[in-house]
C-alpha cells in the first residue's frame, strides 16, 4: 500500500503559507480538539502515541511535557528552529512550506503545559522562514487563533514570537538556546536543573523541535491508533528524511520511522542510488555528528531510534549524507572537524582544546605530514573529550573520530600516514 505523506503534504508549492488554504485542508482542527481536552489528557494522549522528539535525541514528547511542575510562575514554550546540524534541512522546509501546522502544534503544546507565551527561535540565516512565520502569526491572530481568547475561548490566550538567532551551532542545544534568547552569550548550562523545572528566565520551560510539533496535530486529528500504525513499536509515526551527497535524487522524503536505509538511498521512490554507477563507500545516518556507517551496515540499518545503535551510531536528525568510492575519508573527517572546532563555544576546556587538537591532527594526516602514533593520539584525545563537558558538542566532534571514520576506515588513514598522500583512486571524479 502506498504511503500517504502527511508532514510533507504541502511540499509541492507554497500555497499552505496562506491561512485560508491551510484551513481548507484541516489545519488547526487538531488544535481545536486538543483545546477541548484537559491539559493532563492532552499529555497522556501524546504519551500514548509514542511520539519521540525529532530534533535528534528522540526523547518521548509527552513525557517531556509531563515534567512541567505545578507552579504559579510563568511557563514558556520554545520552538527550536535553529537547525544547525550539517546535512539537516527538514525544519527549514517545514517552516517555509507549512507554517500553520507548526503553529497548530505550538498551540497544542502550549495548552498541555499551561503556557501563554511561546518563542520560535529560528536560525538567523533563515530570513525567509522568519518572514513566513511572522506573516502566519499575523494571519492566525487576525482570525482569533492566537492572541486573546483563542478559538473563541474567553480567558485563554497565547502569544507567539519569532526570535532570530545570530547563527551559532551551539544555540541548537536547548540550554544554549535559552541563554541566547535571554540576551546572553549562547552558552549551554549545567543540568540539573533541567529547563522543564528552571529554564527561560528561571521559569519552567519546554523546548521542542519544529518537526516534533508538526507531528503533534496528527495525533489528535487521526488518533493514537492511526499514529502508531506507522513505524515501529518503540519508534512510531511519520518521519521526514533528508538525503544529500552522492545520491541521484537528493532532497527531502517522507516515510514511516524504521524505513530501511538501503531503501532510502537506492529505491527509485527515494534517492535512486549513487550517481554514475559508482559504489557507496559510506553513509552518515543523521547529520555529521552521527558516526558513519559502512556499506555492510547500510544494508542492515533501519531508520529508527534503535537500529543505528547496533552499529555504534544514532538516528540523529535523519539527515543522511552519502559518500561514494571517490571520497577520501580523511578529508571528509577533516571537513567535519573544522566545523566543530569553529563552532565550539569555548566554555569547557575539553571541548575548546580538544576540538582544535583533533582537527589539527587530521589536518596533518590529510596534508601528508602525519607521523606514526598520530592515529593513537587522535583516538585517545577524542575518547577523552566525551562525557566531560556541559553539553555534547565535544561528544559530537569526537564520535565521528573514534566511533566512525578512524574505527571503520583505519587502513585509509594509515595509508595517508605511510604514503604521505591520498591513496584513494578516482578522488575528485
Amino acid at each position: 500500500m502506498a504511503y500517504e505523506p502527511v508532514l510533507t503534504r504541502f511540499f509541492g508549492g507554497f500555497e499552505a503559507q496562506d491561512l485560508d488554504h491551510a484551513l481548507a485542508h484541516g489545519v488547526y482542527e487538531g488544535a481545536r480538539k486538543a483545546l477541548a481536552m484537559d491539559p493532563a489528557q492532552v499529555i497522556e494522549t501524546v504519551k500514548a502515541s509514542g511520539l519521540r522528539g525529532r530534533g535528534g535525541a528522540g526523547f518521548p514528547c509527552g513525557a517531556k511535557w509531563g515534567f512541567i511542575p505545578k507552579t504559579d510562575r510563568p511557563r514558556y514554550l520554545l520552538v527550536n528552529a535553529d537547525e544547525s546540524e550539517p546535512g539537516t534541512f527538514k525544519d527549514r522546509a517545514l517552516i517555509e512550506r507549512d507554517p500553520h501546522t507548526l503553529l497548530e502544534g505550538t498551540i497544542v503544546a502550549a495548552h498541555a503545559i499551561g503556557c501563554e507565551t511561546a518563542y520560535i527561535y529560528i536560525r538567523g540565516e533563515f530570513a525567509y522562514g522568519a518572514r513566513v512565520l511572522e506573516r502566519a502569526i499575523q494571519q492566525a491572530r487576525a482570525r482569533g487563533l492566537l492572541g486573546e481568547g483563542i478559538f473563541g475561548q474567553r480567558g485563554r490566550r497565547l502569544e507567539v514570537h519569532v526570535h532570530r538567532g545570530a547563527g551559532a551551532y551551539i544555540c541548537g542545544e536547548e540550554t544554549g538556546l535559552i541563554s541566547s534568547l535571554e540576551g546572553d552569550r549562547g552558552y549551554p548550562k549545567l543540568k540539573p536543573p533541567f529547563p522543564a523545572v528552571e529554564g527561560a528566565w528561571r521559569c519552567p520551560t519546554i523546548v521542542n523541535n519544529v518537526e516534533t510539533l508538526c507531528n503533534v496535530p496528527w495525533v489528535f486529528t487521526r488518533g493514537v491508533a492511526w499514529y502508531r500504525s506507522m513505524g515501529t513499536e518503540k519508534s512510531p509515526g511519520p518521519k521526514v528524511y533528508g538525503l544529500s551527497g552522492h545520491v541521484n535524487r537528493p532532497g527531502l522524503y517522507e516515510g514511516p520511522l524504521g524505513l530501511p536505509l538501503k531503501e532510502l538511498i537506492y529505491s527509485d521512490e527515494f534517492g535512486g542510488g549513487v550517481p554514475g554507477g559508482r559504489a557507496l563507500k559510506a553513509a552518515i545516518p543523521g547529520g555529521v555528528s552521527m558516526p558513519v556507517l559502512t556499506p555492510a551496515e547500510v544494508e542492515r540499518c533501519r531508520m529508527d531510534f534503535e537500529s543505528p545503535r547496533e552499529f555504534d551510531s544514532l538516528l540523529g536528525t535523519a539527515g543522511v549524507i552519502c559518500m561514494d568510492e571517490t571520497v577520501c575519508m580523511v578529508d571528509a573527517l577533516w571537513n567535519i572537524l573544522r566545523f566543530f572546532h569553529h563552532e565550539s563555544c569555548g566554555q569547557c576546556t575539553p571541548c575548546r582544546e580538544g576540538t582544535g587538537w583533533i582537527e589539527k591532527l587530521v589536518s596533518r594526516i590529510e596534508g601528508g605530514e602525519g607521523a606514526e602514533g598520530d592515529l593513537d593520539t587522535l583516538l585517545a584525545v577524542a575518547e577523552g573529550m566525551c562525557g566531560r563537558t556541559i553539553c555534547v558538542l565535544a561528544d559530537a566532534a569526537a564520535w565521528p573520530v573514534y566511533k566512525g571514520f578512524v574505527k571503520k576506515y583505519r587502513p585509509e588513514f594509515e595509508d595517508h600516514v605511510r604514503e604521505r598522500r591520498c591513496t584513494v583512486r578516482g578522488r575528485g571524479a
